[in-house]
C-alpha cells in the first residue's frame, strides 16, 4: 500500500506544480497558480500520514516505508528548488521569461554551488532519518524495524558519497573559472571574422 501511496503522492506532485504552472503563465491567474503551488507540500503530509497509519496499524516496516521518509526528507530539501527549475523553464518556454539559471562549470562559483547541494541533501538525510528513528521508536519492536535502520545506514552512504564527488572534489579541484561571456554584438562580431 505504501508503494502506491509514494507513486501517487509523485504523481500528485508532479500534477499540482503542472498545473500551478499553466495557471500561472497559460491561463495568467497568478493567485491560482500560486495557491497551487503552495499545495504541493501537502503531499508529502498525505504520504507522512498514509505511512505512519499503516505502521500503527501492526505493519511490519519494508523497503518501501524507508523509501518514503528517504521521499518526503527529499521532497522537504529540495521540493522549493525543484519548483524554482521547472518555473524558470515554463516561464521561459510560454511566457518569453529570460533563459534559465544554469549552474556554473567550474570554478570558486562551481565549488559554492557543489556545497548549497549537499547542505540540501545533508537536510534531507536529516529529516529522513529523523523520521526513520521515530517510526522505530513508534513500532517499538526490532523484528519489525530492521528495514527501518537499514534505510539509515543507505541513506548515510549515499550522503558521504555525494561529499565525495561532490563539495570535496570541486574544493580540491575547483579548476579555472569560466570566462564571463561577452556580449552579443562582440561575438557577432568575432564570428564574422573567424
Amino acid at each position: 500500500m505504501v508503494l502506491a501511496v509514494i507513486a501517487g503522492c509523485e504523481i500528485g506532485f508532479w500534477v499540482l506544480l503542472g498545473a500551478g504552472l499553466v495557471a500561472r503563465y497559460l491561463l495568467r491567474r497568478r493567485r491560482l497558480g500560486a495557491v497551487l503551488l503552495v499545495s504541493v507540500p501537502l503531499v508529502d503530509l498525505v504520504l507522512l500520514v498514509a505511512t505512519t497509519l499503516d505502521l500503527r496499524r501492526g505493519a511490519t516496516a519494508n523497503f518501501t516505508h524507508g523509501l518514503a521518509a528517504a521521499y518526503l526528507g527529499s521532497s522537504v530539501a529540495f521540493g522549493a528548488a525543484m519548483v524554482r527549475w521547472a518555473d524558470q523553464r515554463f516561464a521561459y518556454r510560454f511566457a518569453g521569461g529570460p533563459p534559465p539559471w544554469r549552474p556554473p562549470r567550474r570554478g570558486r562559483a562551481r565549488t559554492r554551488h557543489e556545497w548549497r547541494e549537499w547542505a540540501k541533501a545533508a537536510l534531507a538525510w536529516a529529516i529522513a532519518c529523523v523520521l526513520l528513528v521515530a517510526a522505530i521508536v513508534l513500532v517499538d519492536d526490532q523484528a519489525r524495524t530492521g528495514a527501518l535502520r537499514d534505510w539509515i545506514i543507505r541513506l548515510s552512504a549515499v550522503l558521504a558519497i555525494w561529499f565525495v564527488a561532490g563539495p570535496l572534489w570541486f574544493t580540491l579541484f575547483p579548476g579555472r573559472a569560466e570566462a564571463p561571456a561577452a556580449p552579443a554584438g562582440q561575438r557577432a562580431g568575432r564570428e564574422r571574422r573567424g
